[in-house]
């Protein structure tokens, strides 16, 4: 199997990538949606970043649980404490898990083992996608054509962080905290408006159409599909620097500050773009936040507000009948008027 494309290879994509990486250094954001033309390396960035990302610590059960923390231990590693035993720790790659489309819910969610209750006589759980995807990244491409009875779990998981499975006599629970990543064609079929919202991050690609950018795009894909493993060693000193951002950026995060200069700025913009509910503002907030750690900053300038304010906020404004321009660029005017440089 080819290694993944290396991430820093990646040419005329910027506005993902910074995306990508703000949602690695703070999973709370919510999610990254990429929507845009087909064959512009969505789904190659997710993964570029997953090969990128550094290890983590986990407990050795289906779920990788953290073992630096107690309150969102399974069941299982709680009475493994409980009972006084010590929890097998390994190093793991964090999990980016495909969610393909038309895949059951019991592949989901998780559901009877068929195989021990055939063979043994025994009720026992088998984990689904979730539970592989916890800590990590649940990656669905084509979310757009998503049955809704499936965006209808994903919604209520994402929400409380846990997985609750009560079928067949079994009654389960165990974490599913994971980003959530989705790409798509518009021209396919918009989102729906519950599952959107809950993408903290939302960026629209589209074919580079500067010659330069494009002729790297190109030169760099014949020349990884040549020889993948050369290509990759090649990148691998720019990759590592990025692993690196990402890993101080996580350690930097809960020191960097927000004043309430920045948080006025944040409302009004908000106020001013007419977005729906707080989550918008909380968002932008989180994202600048972690675009600063990113930078070692000690706190957070009107800078870094500006740099996500389009990833943060374009999904979030209502449609205007009497505004015929996109939200993009509704976004960015009002980043001049209330941002300004």
């Amino acid at each position: 199997m080819a290694p993944a494309f290396p991430f820093s290879a990646i040419a005329g994509q910027d506005e993902m990538k910074l995306a990508m990486t703000i949602a690695a250094v703070d999973g709370s954001i919510g999610g990254v949606l990429v929507f845009g033309d087909r064959g512009t390396g969505k789904s190659t960035v997710v993964r570029a970043l997953a090969g990128l990302l550094p290890t983590i610590r986990a407990a050795d059960c289906p779920y990788h649980c953290n073992p630096d923390k107690e309150d969102t231990l399974c069941d299982h590693c709680r009475e493994q404490i409980q009972s006084g035993k010590a929890l097998n720790v390994r190093e793991m790659n964090v999990p980016v898990v495909d969610l393909p489309l038309g895949v059951t819910e019991d592949r989901v969610v998780g559901a009877l083992d068929l195989e021990q209750a055939l063979t043994r006589g025994e009720k026992a759980f088998e984990p689904g996608l979730l539970a592989r995807a916890n800590r990590g990244f649940l990656y669905i491409d084509e979310v757009n054509l998503l049955e809704d009875h499936i965006v209808d779990l994903l919604l209520d998981v994402a929400a409380s962080g846990e997985n609750v499975v009560e079928r067949e006599g079994l009654s389960v629970r165990h974490p599913a905290k994971f980003v959530l990543i989705g790409s798509g064609n518009p021209e396919e079929g918009e989102l729906r408006p519950q599952l959107l919202d809950r993408f903290g991050l939302s960026v629209e690609v589209s074919t580079p159409e500067e010659l330069h950018t494009r002729m790297q795009v190109v030169r760099r894909r014949d020349e990884y599909e040549s020889d993948p493993k050369a290509f990759v060693q090649k990148w691998a000193e720019q990759d590592t620097e990025v692993r690196e951002r990402i890993e101080k950026g996580r350690e930097k995060l809960p020191h960097v500050e927000v004043t309430d200069e920045i948080l006025e700025r944040t409302s009004t913009l908000c106020i001013a773009l007419g977005t729906d509910g707080l989550r918008g503002e909380l968002t932008l907030i989180r994202a600048a936040r972690a675009a600063a750690a990113l930078e070692q900053a000690d706190q957070v300038e009107l800078k870094h507000l500006r740099q996500v304010a389009s990833v943060a906020l374009r999904h979030r404004l209502r449609r205007d009948p009497l505004d015929e321009s996109g939200s993009t660029t509704r976004v960015q005017r009002a980043v001049e008027e209330h941002l300004p440089a």
